[in-house]
């Protein structure tokens, strides 16, 4: 009996003991997304579930702590979200300017009814250290410049050292094209993958286009794959202009037929693809499109005439070559093949296709009625040299 009544006491004086409390952390980002002339968003995640948002301030020169900045929620249908993941979207911005800002996350530790109690606030530093910052597109722009890479398959060092070889400091942005890990079965994937060294690297403050890859759509979590990479916006293919370029980016699918055992009959990517060919008739009619000096098209897989084609190949040959060949297009990226490959211009093809391998760095810059392109291998050396004049 005295036992018993030992240990009820014991168990009473832990209760009243203080709970212990652990800072919420940020983990993964902050990245950006969808970056055009008036908007940006920016992406990370924390360790516990929390609302959201980000502080965007003028590069004036001015301190941080000057005065109170406006915030900028991670919200939807007028609710902030309560999430792990989060999502900002900063609306209204100048083209072609640099602005300053900071991410913060407050803990939600429990949400009854109409009773939310909050808990402790993660954000980034900006005291003695310089917030991070962006700057907008810029259509007006004289000259850009960007570089590409492709099927690194979650081989982050050999992103490292491709962009790093093609100088991604000086660079205005950074295209993935696809297959950057080779399925998305688990979200650490993509951090450990690929994007924490994006981020380490430029992805905080230089802007980030993803074109996804047929192993971007693998996995059990490939569904939820736009949660992470352009979450609010409609689609995953995308066209914008930055300077003199028009890019248009793809969203190719999957390589093999819809009904192929690999994919469980989980895949739709024909009809998939029968949408975006009414949608790339629409920008290339629009007036944005034809004031363009240049148009570049970025997708995965690339359309392919031989006996060896498969279904995807067929595909984006059948469908969107068509179309493109109407375009006045200058030139095509695609990855897929882990090799290098160069098709002229021919009869049945009205442009240029360059196929990166998966250990080179594509390098361009558009200036002065210029598109000059370089491949660059992973030993810093550069194999691949051609420019194209504006026509």
């Amino acid at each position: 009996m005295r036992k018993t009544i030992k240990t009820l006491m014991m168990l009473a004086a832990l209760t009243l003991l203080p709970a212990q409390t652990f800072a919420i952390k940020i983990l993964h980002g902050p990245y950006l997304q969808s970056v055009g002339e008036t908007e940006a968003t920016i992406v990370w995640t924390t360790d516990s579930m929390s609302v959201a948002w980000v502080e965007l301030l003028p590069n004036d020169g001015i301190e941080f702590y000057a005065q109170a900045r406006p915030r900028y929620y991670d919200t939807h249908i007028g609710i902030k979200r309560t999430d792990r993941i989060h999502a900002v979207t900063l609306k209204g911005l100048k083209p072609g300017t640099t602005y300053r800002y900071r991410i913060y996350a407050q803990e939600v530790l429990s949400h009854q009814a109409n009773r939310v109690i909050y808990g402790n606030v993660a954000a980034t530093v900006v005291y003695k250290k310089a917030p991070l910052a962006f700057t907008t597109l810029d259509e007006r722009k004289a000259s850009t410049s960007f570089v590409v890479v492709n099927d690194i398959h979650g081989k982050s060092d050999v992103m490292a050292r491709l962009l790093g070889n093609a100088g991604y400091k000086d660079k205005d942005l950074v295209f993935f094209n696809g297959d950057m890990l080779s399925i998305l079965d688990k979200e650490e994937k993509i951090w450990n993958g690929f994007m924490d060294e994006a981020v380490k690297l430029f992805a905080s403050e230089k802007p980030l286009y993803y074109v996804r890859g047929n192993h971007e759509t693998r996995g059990q979590i490939a569904d939820r794959f736009q949660r992470y990479v352009r979450p609010n916006d409609a689609k995953l293919y995308f066209a914008f202009r930055q300077g003199p370029v028009y890019f248009i980016c793809l969203d190719t699918g999957e390589d093999k037929p819809d009904n192929d055992i690999e994919y469980a009959g989980i895949t739709d990517y024909d009809n998939y693809r029968n949408e975006q060919v009414e949608w790339l008739r629409q920008v290339i009619a629009s007036d944005e499109y034809k004031r363009a000096p240049f148009h570049v098209v970025l997708g995965h897989i690339p359309p392919r005439y031989d006996k060896d084609a498969w279904h995807g190949d067929i595909e984006v040959r059948e469908k969107f070559i068509p179309v493109l060949n109407e375009a006045n297009v200058d030139l095509m990226l695609c990855g897929h093949l882990h090799e290098f490959a160069y098709t002229e211009p021919n009869a049945r093809l009205k442009f240029p296709i360059l196929t990166n391998s998966n250990v080179a760095i594509v390098s361009v810059k558009a200036e002065g009625g210029k598109l000059d392109v370089k491949v660059i291998e992973e030993d810093g050396k550069t194999s691949f040299h051609k420019t194209y004049m504006q026509r």
